[in-house]
């Protein structure tokens, strides 16, 4: 290995050298200035990611979300009675440097106003002592009531209000704990929802039914258009939609309540607690993620659960270590860790820039990714209960709900290892496809965590107003499963083949495929495209043209693409938006496994990305260009404006990384 300036260690690629560029002039550079500049920058990138290896082998970065996240964990704190000081000043602080101009909050960088984030930050803001006359506040506080105040905010907004008695519990939609009761056959049993939804309704069906109210320390009297009146009567509507359908049964839910006062509420309380202790990982936390967790932990603290109990205690210190501090006086949580993810993903940039495959990194990456596989069943099996476990999380500690999407994509990433132990990768990458196999839905494709998990009921629900619950399939799940496959001699199995079908049917007018964990379009299209041609689907396919033409005709005039998370709501929005390293690599990698390596677009497309490169190796990347729920909740993954952009140059120099997989597996 060579040494960087920074004493890091360096990536030893050959015909590489470790100069400041010079700026591309105004002429287009021949092939082999553009390969040179390609080399420089996938170097520097190359050399900046191993510097960022952890010992363990793992890397992760920063998982950006909005300031609810910051807010609630806040209001957790306040309202089990473990205020922290400290805490508080530096997550105000961190809050407060996120107002918008007008006086909100937004979900994502760029994005508009949000009221319920705007509601939740306002709050927190006063527990941190900032006053409603102060500026910022009277000007967040307006902009409030003009949106119809709390009122119109989502349903978890107002639970969170309701706790402190802001807001009446009568006026929120009933969430009875007997839910757990319904069998698994049964429309809107908890196995109806996500994963993610699953783990956050249970625990609040507990708190739903007892309804503490912690005295607040003030009143938001400012937040209401009437705070005499804050609840404005709801229309009644016939039950011959499913909307006024499920608005009657939550009022039949309602009269329910006054007599669910027997053993049964006991039981149904008593069981979803266990349901709750049976899930909490060995970190503490519940599913590796924030919301989950702060809900479980109230509704264990209302059972009777104190914070001295060692559920209690683990939980609360795995949130602690969702804190990110970016300096010694701010505080920004987490809603979630991926390191998992990261590993994957940077382990598949670093091969496929042309790291040797026996680098001491990507080995030391392999055994911890190996380590990881989770090898006991989980909620999965519910749906699949003869199916041997062989998947991986998202996060360091989640072996209750492993996704189908990681598992791919640490497939991917060991076959590119040249590892001193073989025989321990085959017997992973097996265990790991053959538990992706098990998880394929019935039309063909993969959701992230669950089987067939598309009933519509759960979002007609009147407290699910706020992002997905349900986990159907996605294009772009299913395109890193197939490519998967393809990558172990599978693609021309029928499982395979269906899936091929699914995702060609699948394919919007345009030539471009939806993204659900992704933005948007231009992930999607980034995701399939590839994973087509490496199933066998010839580049001159018709709807591979279709894609070329579409990712070349929203190409930005600076050469790079961009889309703004609006495209979800918006077709004005669809591959519309500031050029962005992550999104700009999307579109190069469909690009490169379509044959265009020689096209006037990839060439943009490259020139962009070196010019926009740190001289250490980075890239600046302020855009959202990850998602939780499209739409609903955003997310910047730190680590994508390194990995895209680092396997699309990698791909441009060296091909797609794939051509030796699949002869190693024939």
């Amino acid at each position: 290995m060579t040494a960087t300036t920074d004493g890091t260690a360096g990536s030893g690629l050959s015909g590489t050298e470790h100069t400041d560029r010079e700026p591309p002039g105004t002429d287009a550079p021949g092939p082999e200035s553009l390969t040179a500049l390609a080399e420089r920058t996938t170097a520097r990138a190359v050399d900046h990611l191993l510097g960022r290896q952890c010992d363990e082998g793992w890397w992760k970065g920063d998982l950006e979300t909005n300031v609810t996240m910051d807010a609630e964990d806040l209001l957790l704190r306040e309202f089990l009675g473990i205020r922290d000081e400290r805490l508080l000043r530096a997550a105000a602080r961190f809050i407060r440097a996120q107002q918008r101009k007008d006086g909100t909050w937004a979900t994502f960088h760029g994005g508009p106003g949000d009221l319920s984030a705007t509601v939740e930050a306002y709050v927190a803001l006063r527990l941190a002592g900032d006053e409603p006359e102060a500026p910022h506040m009277a000007l967040a506080s307006a902009w409030v009531r003009e949106r119809g105040g709390v009122a119109g905010a989502r349903v978890f907004t107002r639970i969170w209000l309701a706790l402190f008695g802001w807001w009446r519990w009568d006026d929120l939609p009933e969430m009875p704990p007997e839910l757990i009761y319904l069998p698994k056959w049964f429309p809107l049993n908890i196995y109806d929802f996500g994963c993610w939804a699953r783990q956050t309704i249970v625990p609040l069906t507990v708190v739903s039914a007892l309804r503490p109210v912690q005295p607040a320390p003030f009143r938001l009297d400012e937040l209401h258009r009437d705070p005499a009146r804050p609840s404005p009567p709801t229309a009644v509507q016939l039950p011959t939609s499913w909307d006024g359908a499920f608005q009657w049964l939550d009022r039949g839910l309602r009269a329910y309540r006054k007599v669910a006062v027997g053993p049964l509420r006991r039981a149904a309380l008593k069981d979803a607690s266990r349901w709750i202790i049976e899930r909490q990982e060995n970190d503490g936390c519940w599913g590796g993620i924030q919301p989950p967790a702060v809900y479980s932990l109230i509704a264990l603290k209302l059972l009777g659960y104190d914070l001295d109990h060692p559920v209690m205690r683990a939980g609360l210190e795995s949130l602690d270590r969702f804190a990110v501090w970016p300096d010694e006086e701010t505080r920004m949580v987490e809603a979630c860790q991926s390191p998992v993810w990261d590993t994957c993903l940077v382990s598949i940039a670093l091969a496929d820039a042309g790291l040797p495959g026996d680098h001491p990194a990507l080995v030391k990456a392999a055994d911890w990714m190996l380590s990881e596989q989770i090898v006991r069943p989980g909620d999965w099996s519910v749906r699949r209960p003869q199916l041997p476990p062989g998947g991986w999380a998202f996060e360091f500690h989640n072996d209750n709900y492993p996704d189908i999407d990681d598992t791919a994509e640490v497939a991917l990433a060991l076959r590119r290892v040249e590892h001193p132990e073989p025989e321990r990768v085959d017997s992973a990458v097996r265990r790991a496809v053959r538990w992706n196999l098990g998880m394929q839905s019935n039309d063909g494709a993969w959701g992230a965590f669950d089987v067939d998990n598309t009933s519509k009921f759960p979002n007609l629900l009147p407290f699910c107003d706020f992002g997905e619950v349900i986990d159907p399939p996605s294009a772009d799940v299913t395109a890193h499963v197939l490519e998967m496959l393809a990558a172990e001699g599978k693609q021309a199995e029928p499982r395979a083949r269906k899936a091929i079908s699914w995702l060609l049917a699948e394919q919007e007018s345009n030539g471009a495929w939806f993204g659900r964990w992704g933005v948007n379009y231009l992930y999607g299209t980034g995701a399939v495209v590839p994973a087509l041609v490496a199933a066998g689907i010839p580049a001159s396919h018709p709807a591979v043209r279709r894609a070329v033409s579409w990712v070349e005709s929203v190409q930005n005039d600076d050469g790079g693409w961009g889309e703004d998370l609006r495209s979800y709501i918006d077709a004005d929005w669809v591959a519309n938006g500031t050029s962005t390293p992550s999104q700009t690599g999307w579109a190069l990698m469909a690009l490169l496994a379509a044959g265009e390596r020689d096209s006037k677009a990839v060439e943009r497309g490259v020139v962009w990305l070196a010019e926009q490169q740190r001289e250490d190796g980075y890239w600046d990347e302020p855009f959202f260009t990850g998602t939780g729920f499209p739409w609903d909740f955003s997310i910047n993954y730190h680590l994508y404006r390194m990995v895209f952009p680092l396997t699309a140059l990698g791909r441009y120099l060296h091909g797609d990384g794939l051509g030796h997989l699949a002869a190693r597996s024939a």
